[in-house]
């Protein structure tokens, strides 16, 4: 838990549920079987509550309140159920998202719970940060005619209520006799642990920094996610039998070879931690910092053995426009900075972070300056930074990927002031030297390592997931490779004879 933060909200527990809500004549719920397909007709999607933006930017407490249980079972009401659940498939987890709707909507709530973890190792944590609007309620069948079911917020609810009453089995499994050493805590490597010893694996994680969760901990604010819900999570994998030791840093306190050699296998979930570098004249001046060890120094406070970066009284120029950016925004303003802008090379439309946490920037006073792009950073050691020179740009055609490649406009160059410059390019996983024992395990041209469909490395008895594959991306694509490696961690020892 980061050692300055307030507790999480709501302290107190999601109340019952009330008897089922009808809306036909009666205008409160589906007055029969029949007319539940049609409620979303009827009731308008609700949000759930958000604390007020002069509020909430002046702490990091989470800023979505929980629903009520009415709200639930209404909102829950309003979805379809229709043959092919779109929601489902825009899932990377393949979540069973309408079975634990139904079960919402008749106030059955942790039966529904039950349901949302039979996909997931931490829905209470994917329903936080994800962003639904482009996987689960973008697919929702709804948005063709009126609002997408809100089923992150759903799924927020569930899991908190049954967590309130006791209701999240954590039972211990008979072992199988075999070991599994995990590197790294984030994501990725908490649900490769919990789906181990689920199947009676001995399970030990090792994590580098003093503090565990990797990007749930260190990378996302507080106000998305309260460490007290991560915490709370590797709690329950203690309880299941999972051992964590923090400060061992593998690769130079513990030896991949030890690993194997101690081990039956070994799931690699360091992350993607390298940050890719600004390269403009004036990058080097004192006030330019990677966005990472600010985000990671104002989240975990002095455990992280970060210096702090004080943004106070000052203008802070963000650089880039994924969620890393709109979390530096944020997390400026509520540490005191007198303005936040974020300066990015395309519009809006293009822009790939979250329009959840752009409109939420916007609301707590962020600034953007779009189609910009900056050449230079002016100043001087003594006098620290004084302005960012950018230059107009415009549009061109769709790269790869579909977004509209930006080139500058000739004679447009204009000035932001800045005190902090944070730069958010994104992230790349690290580096192997390449003498050493990791030479072995194949990479790509990212640094990405690369593993087959059991996500197994080229390395044998050694699999890998989340960011340290795929380079820097969503938690619930973590979850996915670290369910993936553990059943192919399974297939491959279940079909060996255990090691002497």
């Amino acid at each position: 838990m980061r050692p300055d933060a307030e507790t999480v909200q709501p302290a107190d527990p999601p109340p019952d549920p009330p008897a089922p809500p009808r809306i036909g004549a009666s205008g409160a719920g589906p007055s029969s079987t029949s007319e539940v397909k049609y409620a979303w007709s009827e009731v308008p999607r609700q949000d759930p509550p958000k604390r007020e933006a002069e509020e909430r930017s002046a702490d990091y407490l989470e800023i979505y309140r929980l629903y009520d249980p009415e709200t639930v079972m209404a909102q829950a009401a309003r979805c379809v159920q229709c043959a092919m659940a779109f929601c489902s498939l825009g899932c990377p987890l393949g979540n069973r998202i309408p079975e634990w709707l139904g079960l919402a909507a008749e106030g059955r709530f942790i039966e529904a719970a039950a349901v949302s973890r039979s996909t997931s190792n931490m829905p209470e944590i994917c329903s936080r940060v994800c962003p639904q609007e482009r996987l689960c309620e973008g697919m929702c069948t709804l948005i063709v005619r009126a609002d997408p079911v809100p089923i992150g917020a759903i799924e927020k609810f569930i899991n908190e209520y049954a967590f309130a009453r006791d209701a999240v089995d954590a039972v211990r499994v008979m072992p199988n006799g075999r070991s599994v050493a995990v590197a790294g805590s984030g994501p990725a490597s908490l649900a490769c642990a919990d789906e181990l010893a689920a199947l009676g694996y001995a399970v030990t994680v090792f994590e580098a920094l003093p503090i565990l969760g990797g990007l749930l901990a260190g990378g996302i604010p507080s106000f998305k996610l309260d460490k007290s819900v991560v915490d709370r999570r590797i709690a329950l994998l203690e309880k299941k039998g999972v051992r964590f030791r923090t400060g061992v840093r593998v690769g130079s306190d513990i030896s991949l070879g030890d690993l194997l050699a101690r081990h039956d296998a070994v799931f690699l979930g360091m992350g993607a931690p390298r940050a890719r570098e600004l390269d403009i004249p004036g990058c080097g001046l004192p006030g330019v910092y990677q966005a990472m060890p600010f985000l990671v120094r104002k989240n975990l406070g002095t455990a992280s053995g970060l210096p702090d970066i004080d943004v106070r009284g000052k203008s802070v120029a963000v650089l880039g426009g994924g969620d890393t950016a709109m979390d530096c925004l944020r997390t400026a303003i509520r540490a005191g900075a007198r303005q936040a802008v974020c300066l990015y090379r395309r519009d809006l439309a293009n822009m790939p972070g979250s329009r959840k946490e752009y409109r939420n920037a916007l609301e707590e006073g962020a600034q953007f300056v779009f189609l910009t792009s900056p050449i230079s950073i002016e100043g001087d050691p003594a006098r620290g930074l004084t302005h960012v020179r950018c230059s107009r740009m415009a549009l061109g055609d769709p790269d790869a990927k579909g977004r509209r490649k930006p080139y500058a406009v000739p004679h447009s160059e204009f000035t932001v002031p800045a005190d902090i410059v944070l730069v958010a390019y994104g992230f790349d996983p690290i580096s192997f030297p390449p003498e050493s024992e990791w030479s072995a395990i194949a990479v790509d041209e990212s640094g990405g390592i690369v593993v087959d469909k059991n996500q197994m490395t080229t390395l044998d008895r050694v699999f890998s997931g989340g960011d340290q594959v795929r380079g820097a991306n969503l938690v619930v694509y973590a979850v996915r490779d670290g369910r993936k490696a553990a059943a192919g961690i399974h297939r491959c020892l279940s079909e060996r004879a255990p090691q002497a």
